[in-house]
């Protein structure tokens, strides 16, 4: 019976071990959970982007002020009779 509880006892310290300290163990789970919040906080950031995209491109679609307004702010357009002035920032 002695040898009994000997041989359990050592096989639940084994056990034991590989949960603390073995492949899948706790600090494994612990690097798992922040990997996951970390890619969370970048799907967010993804997903509002997307956001905005979507808003832009529907913009897009419907009028020719938004594509002036970007060909004058990423393109340097400028109509006949303006004066393009640039200022610094």
């Amino acid at each position: 019976m002695k040898a009994l509880a000997i041989v359990l006892t050592a096989f639940l310290v084994a056990i034991q071990a590989q949960l603390w300290f073995g492949k899948g163990g706790l600090a494994r789970g612990v690097q798992l959970r922040a990997e996951l919040r970390e890619q969370a906080e970048a799907n967010e950031k993804a997903r509002a982007r997307n956001a905005q995209l979507q808003a832009e491109l529907l913009d897009l679609r419907e009028g020719l002020e938004m594509v002036e307004e970007k060909a004058r702010m990423e393109l340097g357009m400028v109509k006949p009779d303006e004066v393009f002035v640039p200022l610094r920032r």
